[in-house]
């Protein structure tokens, strides 16, 4: 229960002071909201070391990546960007983040050559959490570049297909099911993605999932992980439309 509390703060404190400073101070707004997805895109990478059992009542139990918690949130705020600033703008929020993640795989390679100190005690639990991984990187990195830059593009063609029929929502965006469906629409199809395609080109043949089946059970346990949370935060980013909507009014 303790998790769900956590998780429910964080995403109610980005989504209000990300309302907040693209409100009153927009030209720093795009910049804030890029922070907002490089650490949680960053903090996925690290959390992605462990494996956790997420259990979904009626004894549905998956076992998942940690980042599947916060993972889903980066197409949200995909979409924040995108909501606000455009597609051109969210593929240039993309491109900055996936240099932090290469300059975060650097940074981390750099010091696993570096001699540890003689009475450092925990370089195995360090080398077994940060030890690269060539192919999982490169599966990562393939993963993310395609399927956000997808996200992007689904989000911002649902949004211009039904711009016009939005009008007669106006007084209620959170009654607006055309706002509900381009992040929906888009995150499942990022989700998805994401995890048939790092999945394959990360595990399959390996220790991990040496057969179609075992990888198939890998990919399943993602996707329906992903996007339950997926679904789950979907309301904040209608909260915080309706949030800048209501300004507008004003």
């Amino acid at each position: 229960m303790i998790v769900w509390l956590y998780w429910v703060i964080s995403l109610t404190v980005v989504t209000y002071a990300s309302v907040h400073i693209v409100r009153n101070y927009r030209e720093y707004g795009f910049a804030a909201l890029t922070a907002f997805y490089v650490i949680y895109l960053g903090a996925s990478q690290v959390l992605a070391a462990r494996t956790i059992e997420f259990n979904l009542g009626f004894g549905w139990l998956f076992y998942a990546p940690a980042a599947v918690f916060i993972y889903p949130f980066i197409a949200q705020v995909i979409d924040m960007i995108n909501e606000v600033y455009g597609r051109k703008a969210t593929h240039m929020a993309i491109g900055i983040a996936f240099v932090t993640q290469v300059l975060l795989v650097a940074f981390i390679a750099m010091v696993n050559v570096m001699k540890p100190a003689p009475f450092f005690g925990y370089e195995e639990a360090w080398k077994f959490l940060f030890s690269l991984s060539i192919r999982i990187t490169i599966a990562s990195w393939i993963a993310f570049l395609t399927c956000s830059n997808l996200d992007a593009l689904v989000f911002a063609n649902l949004k211009h297909r039904f711009l016009k029929k939005e009008v007669g929502f106006k007084h209620d965006t959170s009654l607006n099911p055309y706002v509900w469906l381009r992040s929906s629409v888009s995150d499942i199809v990022d989700l998805t993605l994401d995890s048939i395609i790092f999945v394959t080109l990360a595990f399959y043949g390996s220790t991990l999932a040496p057969t179609l089946e075992a990888t198939l059970t890998l990919i399943a346990g993602q996707i329906v992980s992903k996007n339950i949370i997926g679904f789950i935060d979907n309301p904040w980013f209608v909260l915080y439309k309706k949030l800048l909507a209501k300004q507008k009014k004003k």
